[in-house]
């Protein structure tokens, strides 16, 4: 498929950054003007106040770069920059967001790079869509530069961790971005300074260019895990890159036109993976004990599950409502359950011909998605795929805890075949659930069948999941 948008980095890509300690010193006392307007007075000089900062900054950053997890700022501040101050959460909200901006802008010195607003001019020219995925603990603070460097009109959309609540690396973010656009991960590019954030999260999520812009800014934190497309010292450098692929990518598209299928788009569980042994370990941690089922046990497990898969609950919470289910109330008991529960949900195991079909597939040039009902993250499930070697490949991930509906919901499908820009009959679900094929099949798209339920109905039936390259609706 060919290139479509153009997505930055903003530190360190945009715009360069760096602080000193004399620098911050200098102005950290705009934080403490910003705490005093709560009354919260520390007796801390501006060099002590600077120091537990920066290496609070530092601790959350070796935190986040572990979990992907981007807290409200009133939590990073109080859980790192002011650690050990006595200074709560929630005296900290009324102000947390100016304090995440004075963060951001005040205690680094930013100058956007020279050459950006021509570079930006001239990707546009070319008909690429512009947008920004961005690290940041502010909601303010991107725009503002932006603003302040007379380009913001070139970038929508404008993705910040701040508001999604994950950080590159993870993929999610990325596959989030994408799906503002309306386009799969395989017609995006991203460009940033970072490879353990910038370039492995681009991989991951299946971007066809991952561009590295040096800058000399050194977090601390050992930068590396993927290799990039490109390495350019001067953003200028991107636009024959771009040129290239242009080219390219006309001559790919005609060659691809005519085909019968452009996207094929697969449920998760029991199609790529399975689980070998269900609930072998809750029940293990069941055996044994006294268990007072609720009297409407089976309806209220369907229901709590609904909502974990459709993100209303979260998963440690989903654990702990169906162990009540069970009678189990004791808090040390619910720990070790939930333990129990979550090894069982991380135990699979790749289905025999996955790697080698899926990779296949997408060396013929064809559209690849994922169309999963899950309380799992994605980064959880991409996990699993780059460790058995088809991770990476994937140009959309439908997650129905981010979308907030379950298939057989037409949104499913219907968010996946958008995003593609295809029509219906142009793509195909693989999938083994009666319920699931029904609903592809309901919003136009053709269907394979494979691990079905008796009683599925489908266009193809395969046996084998390597019989799906055999497929003549896939040969061309």
């Amino acid at each position: 498929m060919s290139l479509k948008t153009v997505f930055f980095d903003m530190g360190g890509t945009i715009d360069t950054f760096g602080f000193s300690r004399e620098y911050r010193i200098e102005n950290v006392h705009f934080i403490k003007d910003c705490l005093a307007r709560i009354s919260i007075s520390l007796d801390l000089s501006d060099e002590q106040l600077t120091d537990s900062i920066t290496k609070g900054a530092l601790d959350y950053l070796r935190w986040n770069m572990t979990t992907n997890i981007e807290l409200n700022p009133a939590e990073i501040w109080s859980r790192f920059f002011l650690k050990g101050f006595s200074v709560s959460e929630s005296q900290l909200t009324p102000i947390a967001e100016d304090l995440a901006f004075l963060y951001e802008t005040k205690l680094y010195h930013r100058e956007m790079r020279k050459e950006i607003p021509i570079v930006l001019s001239k990707v546009k020219e070319m008909g690429f869509r512009i947008g920004v995925i961005s690290n940041t603990q502010s909601l303010n603070q991107v725009r503002y530069n932006l603003q302040q460097y007379g380009i913001l009109e070139y970038f929508d959309p404008i993705v910040l961790s701040s508001e999604y609540g994950r950080r590159k690396p993870d993929p999610a973010i990325f596959y989030h971005a994408a799906r503002l656009v309306g386009v799969p991960t395989g017609a995006c590019a991203y460009i940033g300074d970072k490879i353990n954030r910038d370039i492995v999260g681009a991989r991951r999520s299946g971007f066809r260019l991952a561009v590295q812009i040096k800058h000399k800014y050194d977090d601390g934190i050992q930068d590396e895990g993927a290799s990039p497309d490109a390495i350019i010292e001067n953003m200028m450098e991107l636009i024959p890159i771009l040129e290239v692929l242009r080219v390219k990518d006309n001559i790919i598209e005609d060659s691809q036109n005519g085909r019968k299928v452009k996207a094929i788009f697969f449920d998760a569980g029991d199609i790529l993976y399975y689980r070998p042994n269900k609930e072998e370990n809750l029940k293990k941690f069941l055996d044994g004990k006294e268990l007072i089922f609720h009297q409407d046990f089976e309806s209220e497990r369907m229901r709590l599950k609904d909502l974990a898969f459709s993100g209303q609950i979260g998963r440690h919470d989903y654990y702990a409502k169906v162990l009540h289910l069970f009678g189990i109330d004791d808090p040390l008991q619910i720990d070790e359950g939930v333990k129990a529960m979550s090894l069982d949900d991380n135990t699979v195991e790749i289905v025999d011909g996955v790697p080698e079909t899926i990779n296949l597939l997408k060396e013929k040039g064809y559209i690849l998605g994922i169309i999963t009902d899950t309380a799992l993250p994605i980064t959880k499930k991409l996990n699993w795929f780059d460790q058995s070697g088809f991770g990476g490949l994937w140009d959309v991930f439908i997650s129905s805890k981010e979308l907030g509906v379950r298939k057989p919901d037409p949104e499913m499908y219907e968010k996946a075949i958008r995003q593609v820009g295809i029509c219906p009959t142009d793509a195909v679900f693989v999938g083994h659930k009666i319920s699931e094929l029904d609903g592809a099949r309901s919003v136009g798209m053709r269907t394979i069948a494979f691990n079905f339920e008796e009683g599925a109905i489908a266009d193809y039936y395969i046996d084998s999941f390597c019989d799906l390259v055999k497929l003549p609706l896939l040969e061309n």
